[in-house]
C-alpha cells in the first residue's frame, strides 16, 4: 500500500499529475482507500485532507517494512509515469501460481468438494483416473494445497506480504 499526504508548501514548485485510473473509493478513519489500476494494480491510501487531483507526496514510515514501501512506491510511480514496472519481487511465479492454487483450493472445499473434486478440476479427470486415489500423489498434493490455503486464511498471508530479509 502506499500512503499519499498532502505535499508540503516548500515542494510546490515541483507539481505532481493528479491520480488518474482510481477505481472505487471507500471512505474509513485513516482516510481514503482506493486502487489505482492504470499499468500495475497498486492500494493507496490517502491520508486525511489529501486531495487526489492535488499536489501529493508520499508518507513512508521508517520501519521494518520501510525498503517494502519503497519497492511499492517505485512501482507506483513507474506505472503512473506509464513507465515499465518490475515484477513485485515478495513472490516469485512458482509461488504465485501456488497461491492461486491454494485459494482455489480453500474455495473449493469451503463449497462442499471433496478433495478428489478438487483434483478433478485442476488435473482433469483423465490423470486422476490413471492412479489408485487413496495413494495418489495428487491427492496429497491437493490435500496439501488446501492444508496450506488454511493456514494462509488464519493469518499466514501476511508472511507473503513482507519481504525475506536477513537479519
Amino acid at each position: 500500500m502506499v500512503s499519499l499526504v498532502p505535499a508540503p508548501e516548500f515542494l510546490s514548485s515541483l507539481r505532481s499529475a493528479p491520480l488518474t485510473g482510481v477505481g472505487v473509493v471507500h471512505d474509513s478513519p485513516e482516510g481514503r482507500h482506493m486502487v489505482h489500476s492504470a499499468g500495475v494494480a497498486t492500494q493507496l491510501l490517502l491520508l486525511p485532507g489529501s486531495d487526489p487531483h492535488g499536489h501529493l507526496a508520499a508518507l513512508i514510515s521508517l520501519d521494518e517494512e520501510t525498503l517494502g514501501r519503497i519497492e511499492a512506491l517505485t512501482r507506483f510511480w513507474r506505472s503512473l509515469q506509464g513507465r515499465p514496472t518490475a515484477s513485485d519481487t515478495r513472490m516469485t511465479p512458482q509461488q504465485r501460481r501456488r497461491f492461486r492454487l491454494m485459494m482455489q483450493a480453500a474455495d473449493g472445499r469451503a463449497n462442499g468438494a471433496s478433495y478428489r473434486d478438487i483434483a478433478v478440476a485442476f488435473y482433469g479427470h483423465k490423470r486422476i483416473a490413471a492412479d489408485p486415489w487413496k495413494t495418489s500423489a495428487l491427492r496429497d498434493a491437493v490435500i496439501g494445497l488446501v492444508e496450506g490455503a488454511t493456514a494462509l486464511i488464519g493469518g499466514g498471508y501476511l508472511q507473503i506480504l513482507r519481504h525475506r530479509r536477513r537479519p
